[in-house]
C-alpha cells in the first residue's frame, strides 16, 4: 500500500506537543514527512531535551498514523532538539544603585597586615584634595580602623530626615564622609557576628545613610575573600576594585587570589589596578637610600603577569605609621615623598576609572550558583 503524505500530515494535526500549547503542525515541530510505499519517515524538531517528551512525541506520531492512515505502516520518527534562542538582556547593574554616588571603588587585599586601610584612608584624602567629593565605607566588620585613622573614633553619626525618612549622617573629617561599624561598638568590644548579621549591618550603613552627592565611595573590605566580600558585591554597584599588596611572595600569593576573586566569571568586577605598599625602606637620615626589605617590585611584577594595571608604590616610612596612629593621614603632608606617592596612585586610579567607564558596560549582578557561593575553579 502506498501511503498518502497529506493524510499523514492531517493525522499529525491531532497531536499536541507538551509545553507548547499548539499541535505538531501549527507549532512547527513537524519538519518533514517522507513516504516510501508502506514506510514513512517523520522528522520532528522539539524545543525540550526532556527524554519523556521526546518519547511521548514518538509514540503519539506512530499511534496517529496507525489509527488514522494505515495500521500496518512502518513508521520511523527522527527527533532533533533545538532550544529557542535566548533574548539578549541588557547588562544588569549589580545591586541597588545609590542615588548621588557616581563610582564605588572596593579596596581589597588577599591577606591582613599589608596596609589596605592605610591606603584607603590616604586615597580618600588625596581624592578630596584633588577636588572630588569622597566617602569611605569601612566594611572591615571585624577590625574597623578607619575611625582611628581619621581621628573620629569618638564621633557618632547623627540622624537626619531625608524625604521623610530617617537616615544616618556620615561623620566627616578632612573633606571625607565616613561610616564604620566602629562607630556603633565600644573600643574594647569584639564584633562576634555571623555572615548574615554582618551583611545586614553593612546594608544599613550603605542604604540607610545620607551620603549625598559623591564622586567616589571607597569601600574598605576585610582581608581575604569571603562572605562579606560577596555581600558587598551583591549589594553595591561596584565600579572597580583596587588590590593592595606588599612585595613578598607570601603576600603576593594572596593578592593573586584577591584579583582572581574579582575576575571570577560569576563576579566580574573590573580590577583597576594593584598598589604595592611597603615597597622599600628609606631611613630619615638617608632619604636617597632604598632598602628592599620585603623584596623588590613584587607587586609590579604580579600586575604584569596578571595583565592588571600597576597603580604605584608606597615606601615604608615611619611617618606613614605615625600619621595613621594619630588620625591625620600622611597624604595631608605637603611636599613629601609620601604625598607624591599617593598623588601618583590616586591619579592612576582615577584614570583607570575613566577608562573603565568609557570601555565597559555596568558590572552584571553576581549570581550565586553553588552552595559554596562562588566556585573556585571554572568548570565546563
Amino acid at each position: 500500500m502506498k501511503l498518502d503524505r497529506k493524510e499523514i500530515i492531517k493525522a499529525l494535526e491531532s497531536i499536541s506537543v507538551a509545553g507548547e500549547g499548539k499541535n505538531m503542525v501549527e507549532g512547527g515541530a513537524l519538519q518533514n514527512v517522507m513516504t516510501f510505499g508502506d514506510e514513512v519517515v517523520v522528522d520532528l524538531v522539539l524545543s525540550s531535551p526532556a527524554l519523556h517528551i521526546k518519547k511521548r512525541a514518538e509514540v503519539d506520531v506512530m499511534k496517529a498514523i496507525h489509527e488514522h492512515v494505515y495500521e500496518k505502516a512502518k513508521v520511523k520518527v527522527n527527533i532533533k532538539v533545538e532550544a529557542p534562542a535566548a533574548e539578549k538582556k541588557a547588562p544588569e547593574i549589580k545591586g541597588k544603585p545609590i542615588p548621588g554616588i557616581k563610582n564605588v571603588i572596593a579596596v581589597a587585599s588577599g591577606k591582613g597586615g599589608v596596609g589596605k586601610s592605610t591606603v584607603t584612608a590616604n586615597l580618600a584624602v588625596t581624592l578630596s584634595k584633588m577636588g572630588f567629593k569622597v566617602g569611605v565605607l569601612d566594611a572591615d566588620i571585624y577590625g574597623p580602623s578607619v575611625p582611628i585613622m581619621f581621628d573620629v573614633a569618638a564621633e557618632r553619626p547623627l540622624s537626619v530626615n531625608v524625604d521623610g525618612k530617617s537616615k544616618m549622617k556620615p561623620v566627616e573629617n578632612y573633606g571625607v564622609k565616613i561610616l564604620s561599624i566602629g562607630f556603633f561598638t565600644k573600643p574594647n568590644q569584639a564584633v562576634i557576628w555571623r555572615g548574615p548579621m554582618a551583611a545586614k549591618a553593612l546594608n544599613q550603613m550603605i542604604f540607610d545613610a545620607a551620603w549625598g552627592e559623591l564622586d567616589f565611595l571607597l569601600v574598605d573590605l576585610p582581608p581575604g575573600t569571603g562572605d562579606i566580600h560577596l555581600s558587598i558585591m551583591q549589594s553595591l554597584p561596584i565600579t572597580g576594585a583596587v588590590v593592595v599588596s606588599t612585595p613578598q611572595n607570601v603576600a603576593l600569593a594572596d593578592a593573586k587570589k584577591g584579583v582572581a576573586m574579582f575576575q571570577q566569571e560569576s563576579i566580574n568586577v573590573p580590577v583597576l589596578g594593584i598598589v604595592e605598599n611597603m615597597a622599600y625602606f628609606t631611613p630619615q637620615e638617608l632619604p636617597n637610600n632604598k632598602y628592599y626589605i620585603f623584596g623588590e617590585q613584587g607587586a609590579k611584577n604580579l600586575s604584569d603577569d596578571l595583565k592588571v594595571p600597576f597603580l604605584g608604590e608606597i615606601p615604608l616610612v615611619q611617618s606613614l605609621r605615625e600619621s595613621g596612629d594619630i588620625g591625620r593621614p600622611a597624604a595631608l603632608q605637603e611636599e613629601t615623598p609620601l604625598e607624591e606617592s599617593f598623588k601618583e596612585i590616586t591619579r592612576n586610579m582615577v584614570q583607570e576609572t575613566v577608562n573603565r567607564n568609557k570601555s565597559l558596560p555596568p558590572t552584571e549582578a553576581i549570581k550565586i550558583t553553588t552552595m559554596a557561593g562562588c566556585s573556585a575553579v571554572k568548570t565546563k
